[in-house]
């Protein structure tokens, strides 16, 4: 049996990330206010996808308690942000979902939501689409490539079908197709290469969609597979880790730091640590010892003006057209290499 060599990247980076910003502006990275918070709620979920960087999947049983959902919203309310941006795992699995989404509504903040789809098409949660779009959130659905043969490979067998099932029903409740009920759909690369220009392979999915099944959406975000969890596992086996961390450097583009999500967002943990971004949740790194931990400690004036923890992962926030949680960070690429425009 062969061995497979693991490549360990660091968790906190050899500072080459935070040389080239520094290059790019002229200072170390630091936020700049607070327009969302974001809530991993837990890793539960019905599916188990090959790009997942939080390694969610149905045997997880981590969760945010009531109570820490509580202080989530406590937080948002002084924090002054608009959003809250609800992700897992599979968030509508969490027991306490549709409560605290119904809470976030009544206090005024719009409410992101990140599905995986096909959770709509299992007992228990057929009626979400109505559910949702009786409380006008914002949907946030993964379908990363319009090919069928490409989405099963990444997140298991028959999974596109049952996306496109789910999709016809959220269309059916006036997702992507009523004002104000907003259905954006997420690519993600299938392997270690960057996104394409975001609005070119928007108009590529809506042609291929309507085609093939008439369902319709807003819009698509491209977001670029980042070299941790379950990714990263892959990447180690097929001996490519080193070289797509070589090619993440490499397309750093500077035009991207200003719009880095990170900058405007907190992320809080399932148990309610607080956290730059999804990623560095996933990495095990909060907030910098300056800052507030935990969101019972929330402190909006420092959190808004903490400086950020970085680590090489952050290459690939930045890398080609960048990435964030809302896709692409710019459709220049002037200032470095042309990206590669395989999908």
């Amino acid at each position: 049996m062969a061995v497979v060599q693991t490549i360990p990247l660091p968790v906190a980076g050899d500072g080459a990330f935070e040389r080239r910003v520094a290059e790019a502006t002229g200072e170390a990275l630091s936020a700049l206010s607070i327009d969302t918070i974001q809530v991993n709620v837990g890793l539960k979920c019905n599916l188990a996808c090959r790009h997942c960087h939080v390694e969610a999947s149905p045997k997880r049983t981590e969760q945010m308690t009531w109570e820490t959902m509580l202080q989530v919203l406590d937080a948002a309310r002084g924090s002054g942000a608009g959003a809250i941006d609800i992700t897992g795992g599979e968030p509508t699995m969490h027991p306490h979902f549709r409560r605290f989404v119904a809470a976030a509504r009544r206090d005024g903040f719009d409410v992101i939501v990140r599905t995986d789809l096909t959770i709509m098409l299992e007992e228990g949660y057929r009626d979400l689409p109505d559910f949702l779009a009786g409380l006008r959130v914002r949907l946030i659905a993964s379908l990363p490539c319009y090919l069928p043969e490409n989405v099963n490979r990444q997140r298991g067998l028959s999974v596109y079908e049952r996306s496109v099932e789910a999709i016809r029903a959220l269309n059916a409740a006036g997702f992507g197709v009523e004002r104000g009920l907003t259905l954006d759909l997420v690519y993600n690369p299938l392997g270690p290469m960057l996104p394409p220009p975001q609005a070119r392979l928007e108009a590529d999915y809506r042609r291929e969609l309507r085609a093939r099944f008439g369902i319709e959406f807003n819009r698509l975000i491209t977001i670029t597979n980042m070299p941790i969890g379950r990714f990263l596992h892959d990447l180690q086996r097929d001996g490519r880790a080193a070289s797509y961390e070589q090619l993440l450097r490499e397309r750093f583009n500077p035009q991207t730091v200003g719009s880095l999500m990170c900058r405007r967002q907190v992320h809080v943990s399932w148990d309610g640590a607080l956290h730059d971004c999804d990623f560095n949740y996933a990495l095990g790194m909060r907030t910098n010892s300056g800052s507030p931990a935990h969101v019972r400690a929330f402190d909006p004036q420092r959190l808004a003006e903490r400086r950020i923890q970085c680590g090489t992962h952050c290459f690939g926030c930045t890398a080609g057209f960048g990435s964030s949680c809302g896709g692409a960070l710019t459709s220049d690429v002037s200032s470095f290499a042309r990206v590669e425009m395989d999908v």
